[in-house]
């Protein structure tokens, strides 16, 4: 396809741009059929884009130079860091302590607990950190085979912790890997995501707890021994240890830094780097377990993607490909229109493709398009970010999504069942909060 793409003649489009959209015609297949590791396609992107006449070699890396890449390095190691310690794990039993065990407030404990945790961590790995946590409250709650996919309770539990960890990573600018994309084109600072984006993060796990209890109705009722249970667990952990403390301090030390970027004048990727040297220094994590643990072929992969948007800018691919799709919504389509076309291009493709390989084809684009409309320029690259997240409908969607259909408490008609309904109202949501909150914090 991507052969035939480079060979038909593409009126008003020059040789480089061609070449480069041939270029993008394969990544697409390659990452969507995954029938090479992704990073493999990153590294074919660079060295092919000097043999088709896209761009050299040295301007190729230059994607490996953004540093974006520097936030992410340093985000990995900082979640290896408190999954390592041990402090996730206390946080939610924590919060079961305080809400108690009702199962309205396990659910909330549940979406919640990964949800916080994953605007500052992967999700895959706040939601693998805490699984076998909710399992254990869904044993403490006396579902009747869950693992059978006969427990509405444990439905909406395990759902609720995978769509959480979604929703919870709209929040900052590492929460996921789309908003790391998004943030590469648009520049936008750490502090001014935050504004609009938690505000949107938690209104959207409040509406998947909301429609999930009514979804999922649950046939279990409070313990009454529920905050005895919870309390004893507690005490077997003990008192926090060393690491779990360094990780809070470090922590918070680094969302300190985040929130006062315009006045300290410390970036965010810098931040980023600052909190995964304490760590390291500090001793919670060794750089043999960054080694280890942290998905390395991740960051090619990502430096590959920002290397293919870089070249669909300069060569003029990315402006001519927006011009095709505005001329299909006519003459002077409205913003919220192109925004809302944009979403649902976005939320149908990532529910069968990587949402980062997606985000990686649409970001650019999407900044192109304000570009040329005059508009801010995070106007259409920041919902679509979050759109590639609202991974809610299939097990291949997302690898947390995956993990709860895996776990058996799931069957594979709950999941649009539950994820349609929360995928509607994320669109509906995000768009009212880019026009009104988003908008003087997204140029």
């Amino acid at each position: 396809m991507a052969l035939a793409v480079y060979l038909v003649p593409l009126p008003g489009l020059r040789a480089s741009g061609h070449a480069a959209l041939a270029l993008l015609v394969f990544a697409v297949t390659m990452w969507a059929t995954e029938a090479v590791p992704l990073a493999v396609t990153s590294l074919i992107i660079l060295f092919a884009q000097p043999l088709i006449g896209v761009e050299s070699f040295e301007n190729a890396v230059i994607g490996f130079a953004n540093p974006i890449l520097f936030l992410m390095i340093g985000g990995f190691i900082m979640a290896e860091a408190i999954r390592k310690s041990g402090l996730a794990q206390r946080f939610t039993y924590y919060l079961l302590g305080r809400l108690g065990t009702s199962p309205e407030r396990g659910l909330f404990v549940s979406i919640f607990s990964t949800g916080l945790l994953s605007a500052w961590i992967e999700n895959v790995v706040a939601f693998a950190m805490l699984l076998p946590i909710i399992k254990e409250i869904v044993d403490i709650m006396g579902c009747s085979e869950p693992e059978k996919g006969k427990s509405n309770y444990a439905k909406a539990m395990i759902l609720g912790a995978s769509f959480g960890s979604l929703a919870g990573g709209f929040g900052t600018e590492i929460g996921t890997a789309p908003n790391l994309m998004a943030a590469a084109y648009t520049s936008i600072p750490f502090l001014n995501w935050m504004i609009f984006g938690l505000p949107l993060s938690i209104a959207m796990l409040l509406v998947t707890w909301f429609l999930l209890m009514r979804i999922f109705p649950s046939e279990v009722r409070a313990l009454e021994n529920g905050d005895a249970l919870i309390g004893e667990r507690i005490r077997m952990m003990g008192s926090m240890s060393r690491d779990e403390k360094l990780s809070a301090g470090i922590l918070l030390f680094a969302i300190l830094l985040w929130v006062t970027a315009g006045f300290t004048g410390i970036n965010s990727y810098s931040v980023s780097l600052i909190a995964a040297v304490m760590f390291i220094f500090a001793g919670v994590i060794t750089w043999k377990d960054a080694q280890k643990n942290i998905d390395w072929g991740l960051v090619v992969f990502f430096g590959g993607a920002l290397s293919l948007g870089s070249a669909l800018l300069k060569t003029g691919a990315a402006a001519w490909i927006i011009d095709k799709l505005v001329g299909m919504l006519g003459s002077d389509p409205s913003t919220v229109i192109v925004m809302l076309v944009l979403m649902a291009v976005a939320v149908i493709i990532t529910q069968v493709m990587s949402n980062i390989a997606l985000s990686a084809i649409l970001v650019p684009l999407s900044v192109t398009l304000a570009s040329a409309q005059h508009q801010p320029i995070g106007v259409y690259a920041v919902p679509v970010a979050i759109a590639c997240s609202l991974s809610f409908m299939l097990p291949m969607a997302d690898p947390t999504v995956a993990m709860a259909y895996g776990s058996g408490y799931v069957k594979l008609r709950d999941i649009p069942r539950a994820g349609i309904p929360i995928i509607a109202v994320g669109i509906i949501l995000t768009v009212l909060v880019i026009t009104t909150l988003a908008a003087p914090f997204i140029s």
